[in-house]
């Protein structure tokens, strides 16, 4: 099995540590549920004893024991000289068994709650009290309504507030240049399933967000890293692109934002090569000089910029409203597909959406005072417990980026998870798995909770770097 293999197994096995009991035991039946469900598929070779035993930074023992007891269960096949596979077996005719990827910080929203501090999903998981209001005013609006309800490209409403949101940000729309969408994971879905075909190049920065390489990935694309000064620009053509994504403003996870020079030269870049640039914006209201940029397509000459942006970050992630700016034909096309997968979206959440566009600014500045606190806080308690830990400080969102002074971000991550906390390791935000010696911070708890996240981190720390030398990712631990 190769490394990114073992790393795909390892991303898999989510939370496994986390429970009660000998670790051997754990990570047993958390391979098995694996095995079940058909994630790892019959004939999958598992990493080596001493490979997957270096990536959750345990003892040799542990992987071997948990594998021996497979066996017994018949689950694995062990042979010497040839290693460990899943063992072929009976399925239901309804088991997948396609070896699905699954995002490991996605893998976090569909584990049970378990007692971990998560640090891994950046959402705010309250949401403001404007919200109940919103939802109010729009079930006033219900009896008078004469609807199917079925509105592909989006409600009414909610296509004009979003039209005048982008308007008064400096950049003239029309409601046929937006469509609504459920989140801006499905617009980043839309946008691959009709700009990308298998085998097409996507460029984006490194890191970057995670959900969009699996978006890209999942739509057979090969996905590429690229950066945005001018050297990297004039570079880019030879990648022959099909596509390119940025996030300018408050990226995640750095939580950087981008100058305006910059912004031109994108803008320039994708009219020159013709090639269609995504502007994720969900985080754009979250700067923390309590300005919000003008958007990369308000330097554009062309159609080639699309914006795409939601409330889950402003808002509440589970008010699943998104929505994509972009030419009025390439609207009217994801209009169509749109229809094909849900016939549109749910029609109360965009009237209450509508409500918030209009209070989108009192609900932004009280956000940002939030979130500025709490970064600050958390950079002070890294400064304080985790001196040899560098980042630097965002500008805006709610994440930042740590570079680890020694070691591997992948194998930290276990021994964090058994100290309580589950932490996102680089890799999982760089298109070619780079970054192992980085991982990412939210900042989004309360500030008592965000201190106590970080002395388990710094726990955990003392723990790993004491048993492990100064290390690459090929460092085992035994």
């Amino acid at each position: 099995m190769n490394e990114a293999n073992a790393d795909d197994v390892v991303d898999r096995l989510g939370r496994w540590a986390s429970g009660r009991g000998p670790l051997y035991l754990l990570l047993a039946a958390r391979l098995r549920a694996l095995i079940d469900d058909g994630v790892l598929p019959p004939g999958l070779p598992l990493p080596p004893d001493r490979t997957l035993a270096g990536r959750l930074a345990v003892g040799r023992g542990t992987v071997v024991a948990a594998y021996d007891l497979l066996q017994q269960q018949g689950r694995v096949v062990r042979r010497q000289g040839s290693g460990t596979r899943v063992a072929a077996l009976d399925l239901p005719a309804t088991r997948s068994t396609d070896g699905v990827e699954a995002n490991p910080l996605l893998l976090h929203i569909l584990h049970p709650p378990d007692g971990v501090r998560l640090l891994t999903c950046a959402a705010p998981d309250e949401p403001p009290p404007e919200l109940a209001q919103a939802y109010a005013e729009a079930i006033e609006h219900l009896p008078g309504m004469r609807d199917l309800g079925y509105q592909p490209a989006g409600n009414p409403a909610l296509l004009a507030a979003v039209a005048a949101y982008y308007c008064d940000r400096g950049l003239p729309t029309t409601t046929r240049e937006i469509i609504v969408t459920t989140g801006a994971q499905q617009a980043l879905t839309l946008l691959a399933g009709l700009l990308v075909s298998p085998g097409d190049t996507v460029l984006t920065e490194s890191p970057t967000y995670p959900g969009a390489i699996e978006v890209f990935r999942h739509a057979a694309a090969v996905v590429r890293p690229m950066t945005v000064d001018p050297p990297g620009l004039a570079a880019a053509p030879r990648e022959r692109p099909t596509l390119v994504y940025t996030v300018p403003t408050a990226r995640n996870p750095t939580g950087s934002v981008m100058d305006a020079g910059t912004r031109r030269r994108l803008a320039a870049f994708a009219a020159e090569h013709d090639v269609p640039l995504i502007e994720d914006e969900v985080c754009a209201e979250l700067c923390f000089d309590g300005r919000t940029p003008a958007p990369v397509a308000a330097y554009a000459r062309g159609e080639q910029v699309i914006t795409i942006s939601s409330l889950s970050k402003a808002v509440w992630g589970g008010l699943r409203i998104g929505w994509i700016r972009a030419s009025a034909p390439l609207i009217s096309r994801l209009a169509r597909l749109r229809a094909v997968h849900d016939l549109g979206g749910e029609v109360v959440g965009q009237l209450a959406a509508a409500a918030l566009l209009a209070r989108l600014e009192d609900i932004r500045r009280a956000r940002v005072r939030t979130l500025r606190a709490r970064h600050d806080h958390l950079c002070a308690e890294l400064r304080a417990h985790l001196p040899s830990w560098s980042f630097e400080p965002a500008q805006g969102g709610q994440t930042i980026w740590v570079r680890l002074p020694r070691g591997e971000a992948g194998s930290f991550a276990q021994v964090a998870l058994r100290h309580g906390v589950a932490v996102p390791p680089g890799r999982s935000f760089d298109p070619l798995g780079g970054h192992e010696d980085h991982l990412r911070l939210h900042f989004l708890l309360p500030r008592a909770e965000l201190s106590q996240a970080v002395r388990a981190l710094a726990a955990a720390w003392r723990a790993y770097d004491g048993t492990e030398r100064p290390a690459s990712r090929h460092t085992l631990i035994v």
